[in-house]
């Protein structure tokens, strides 16, 4: 399973918000959630996905398309991308991980 930091950027938006392109891309991910092929995290700068990874790669191209579909003409999306093979890690691990380390 493969842990994928995104950030879908719509360029030339009528205001400088852009919560409205992130709600939609919001319901993309919670209908592929729904269908049991992801889990996804919203935090207040990007959206966190896990899956398999050629799951991912069909899921992120998706949320990328979801602003042109709004009328959006020029998209920039960052994706970062953890792919452990060794052992079977998920969002939720990581933070344990982490948080077991500060007590």
């Amino acid at each position: 399973m493969a842990i994928v930091d995104v950030t879908v950027i719509p360029i030339g938006t009528p205001t400088p918000s852009v919560s409205t392109y992130v709600a939609e891309i919001q319901k993309i991910l919670q209908k592929y959630k729904d269908e049991g092929l992801i889990n996804f995290q919203l935090t207040p700068m990007n959206t966190i996905i896990e899956g398999e990874l050629s799951t991912l790669f069909k899921v992120i191209q998706a949320i990328h398309e979801a602003p042109f579909a709004k009328g959006i003409e020029r998209v920039a999306t960052n994706i970062r991308i953890d792919d452990r093979r060794d052992k079977k890690v998920s969002m939720n691990d990581k933070l344990d991980s982490v948080n077991k380390k500060l007590t």
